[in-house]
């Protein structure tokens, strides 16, 4: 049981709380609409398991030369090839028909997400800036399963800005496959796409779209005059902060090769994402 977990990679579920982003952008909080987001993270939670299983089944052979993955239970033998297969097709079609029941729009997000994460696995993280662009479509589809499931608009400014950080973390991740590649273990087939002065440069650069990108949200309009202040702005020194220590790990500590698990252990991030959402909500209620 503690293989099959391990290879459903729960710790990754952290994601989906971009799922949870609707409601609070449009302060759209009401018993109906957190039911049914949960429900949404829950069924998206488990698609990603289901794509999880079957990109370590694809890519047994190259996670046994990664110094971390050689541990997952399919690389490592402790789940065969078959469980893992049989796995992967319960869980999917399982997965997406309690979809379709909930909410028929919820159903055609999930099953874009599944579609493009297997054309993913099989053949598109294989193309260098490709590769990041699916996985920042994949934060995107989030959005809409948490709009689609709460009848929550999305702003034009939600997506850019998921979108364009989504590519952040992607490049930091791909950033530590560039220094596994200089030390000799190269486990990409893309990696020679990439080098550290391209990724460098392009990290600096998506932070600083990123933060303009916040920033300009705060002070639209449309925005002031859903949530009722012009105080927003004040929240972006809580993303800078945020980038700024994730880019101290990337830079200083080399040690960004998991963004979940970043997101999950580094304490400064997480006080800092804390008073991010406090602040957001203490604005857009009081002031």
């Amino acid at each position: 049981m503690k293989d099959i977990l391990t290879l459903l990679r729960p710790h990754q579920y952290v994601k989906n709380i971009f799922i949870f982003a609707p409601l609070i952008f449009a302060f759209n909080f009401t018993e109906d609409s957190i039911y049914s987001s949960f429900v949404a993270f829950a069924l998206f939670s488990l698609i990603a398991s289901s794509v999880y299983v079957i990109n370590d089944y694809i890519d047994i052979e190259e996670d046994k030369k990664h110094p971390t993955k050689m541990n997952r239970p399919l690389a490592s033998g402790a789940i065969s090839k078959k469980s893992a297969l049989t796995l992967f097709f319960i869980l999917s079609t399982l997965t997406l028909v309690m979809a379709f029941i909930f909410s028929p729009n919820l159903f055609y997000v999930l099953l874009t997400y599944f579609a493009l994460n297997i054309a993913y696995t099989l053949k598109l993280k294989h193309i260098a800036i490709v590769d990041i662009f699916i996985i920042a479509t994949g934060f995107v589809l989030r959005l809409f399963a948490g709009s689609q499931v709460t009848n929550t608009p999305l702003s034009m400014w939600i997506i850019i800005i998921t979108f364009l950080l989504a590519i952040f973390l992607a490049l930091a991740k791909r950033r530590d496959d560039v220094l596994l590649s200089l030390s000799g273990k190269e486990t990409r087939k893309n990696i020679d796409g990439y080098n550290l002065e391209f990724v460098n440069a392009a990290m600096v650069l998506m932070s600083g779209v990123v933060i303009l990108s916040y920033l300009q949200y705060t002070v639209s309009q449309d925005v002031i005059a859903r949530i009722g202040s012009e105080y927003l702005y004040v929240t972006t020194v809580f993303v800078v902060l945020a980038i700024l220590r994730y880019m101290q790990i990337t830079f200083v500590e080399q040690a960004s090769g998991s963004p979940t698990k970043i997101v999950i252990k580094d304490a400064f991030i997480k006080v800092t994402l804390l008073l991010w959402l406090v602040s957001f909500i203490a604005i857009a209620k009081f002031l």
